[in-house]
């Protein structure tokens, strides 16, 4: 994985046109520091644009990160449960598993008992 645990694609784009990579991530910095958010609160608001767009790329980055700056996963559980009434219970449903799914990819496995 990359850096932004972005995959291939980035790569490709970074290699093909650095200058866009670095201008995107620049407007990203800056839109995250452009208010009082905490970077854990900037990375929940993400997730939840994510799962409102239905975007399975953007809600697994997204859940990753919000991970990775301490946000709970019951408050990413939440993010998906939130997304019920605005969103409908079945597109609601899809960003929960997306949620999940980076859960326990990110959660590590319990010891062996003996």
């Amino acid at each position: 994985m990359t850096q932004h645990g972005r995959g291939g694609a980035y790569r490709r784009l970074k290699d093909t046109a650095p200058e866009v990579v670095a201008h995107y991530d620049a407007m990203s910095r800056a839109a995250a520091t452009a208010g009082p958010l905490a970077p854990a609160d900037v990375a929940l608001v993400k997730v939840a644009m994510s799962v409102a767009r239905g975007s399975w790329r953007g809600v697994h980055a997204h859940a990753r990160k919000a991970l990775e700056a301490g946000v709970a996963p019951d408050a990413l559980r939440q993010v998906a449960a939130l997304a019920v009434p605005a969103i409908g219970l079945q597109d609601a449903l899809d960003a929960l598993r997306w949620i999940d799914e980076i859960i326990e990819e990110h959660t590590p496995p319990a010891p062996l008992q003996a």
